[in-house]
C-alpha cells in the first residue's frame, strides 16, 4: 500500500469536511438569526454576533445600501414643539386621513403650516408622530403631534422651522448602514435585542438657542421602544426612548 499517497487522500477527505461543515454551521447561523435575507448583508463575525447575543431582525427589518452625499443642514426655530401649544381642532377629521398623504394636506393643510412638508413615521397611544423632511429626508427632531381620539383628529403639536442655506458645510459621503449595525451590535446593543427599523435622516442636539444644526444621521430602533443615533460620518452613539 502506498501509504503517503494514503495520508494525503485522509488529509484532503478531512479538510473537505471541515469545509462541508463549517458552510452547514455558517448557513444554520444566518437561516437562525431572522428570515430576511438582508441579515447576509453583514460581516461574518458581526452574524456569529449576532447570534451568540441572540439579537435577530424584526420580519419587515430592512438595511438600507444606499451611501449618499450628504451635508449637515442649518435652521432657525419658530416653534418648538416641547414649548408649543396644543392646538385644539374646530373641526375634527377623520384619522385615517394620516395614511394618505393627499387627504391628509386636503384636510389639515389650510390649518397646520407646512403640513406637505412632514412624513409620518410612528404612532404611539392616541397620537400619530409625523417628522419634518428635508432634502428628501426625515428630521428626526423636528416632529409634528396629531392627537387623536375615538377615529377622529381632534389637536395637533408642532415644531415649525425655517431651513437656513448651507451650501458651505461640505457633501460628506455617509457611512453604510451595515457599518453602524455592526457597531451597535459590537458595542451596544443587549442580549435579546430585536432590530426594529434603520433609517437615514439627520439628528443634532438640542441647543437653547433659535439656530441649530443638524448632521447625516442612522436612527435604530428596537421593538422595546429604544434606539439609537448613529452619526453617518463621525460614528458617535447617542442612545434615546421613544416618546
Amino acid at each position: 500500500m502506498d501509504w503517503g499517497r494514503a495520508k494525503s487522500v485522509l488529509i484532503f477527505a478531512f479538510l473537505l469536511l471541515n469545509v462541508v461543515l463549517g458552510y452547514q454551521l455558517w448557513s444554520n447561523i444566518r437561516e437562525g438569526l431572522s428570515t430576511n435575507a438582508d441579515a447576509n448583508d453583514l460581516p461574518a463575525d458581526t452574524l456569529a454576533l449576532m447570534q451568540e447575543k441572540d439579537i435577530t431582525f424584526a420580519s419587515d427589518m430592512r438595511i438600507p445600501s444606499e451611501t449618499p452625499e450628504l451635508r449637515d443642514l442649518t435652521f432657525r426655530v419658530t416653534t418648538k414643539l416641547g414649548k408649543g401649544v396644543r392646538h385644539e381642532l374646530k373641526n375634527p377629521v377623520e384619522s385615517k386621513v394620516v395614511f394618505n398623504e393627499n387627504e391628509l394636506v386636503a384636510a389639515l393643510g389650510s390649518v397646520i403650516p407646512d403640513l406637505d412638508q412632514y412624513t409620518f413615521d410612528f404612532n404611539r397611544e392616541n397620537v400619530f408622530v409625523f417628522n419634518r423632511m428635508a432634502q428628501g429626508r426625515p428630521m428626526f427632531d423636528v416632529k409634528l403631534e396629531l392627537y387623536y381620539s375615538n377615529q377622529k383628529i381632534t389637536a395637533y403639536r408642532q415644531d415649525v422651522i425655517q431651513l437656513v442655506p448651507s451650501e458651505d458645510s461640505p457633501l460628506q459621503t455617509v457611512l453604510p448602514a451595515k457599518t453602524a449595525l455592526a457597531s451597535l451590535i459590537e458595542n451596544h446593543l443587549h442580549n435579546g435585542a430585536v432590530i426594529r427599523e434603520i433609517k437615514l435622516g439627520y439628528h443634532g442636539q438640542d441647543f437653547d438657542s433659535e439656530t441649530q444644526f443638524t448632521a447625516p444621521t442612522w436612527r435604530v430602533l428596537l421593538d422595546d421602544g429604544s434606539g439609537y443615533y448613529f452619526d453617518a460620518v463621525s460614528a458617535e452613539v447617542e442612545t434615546f426612548t421613544e416618546e
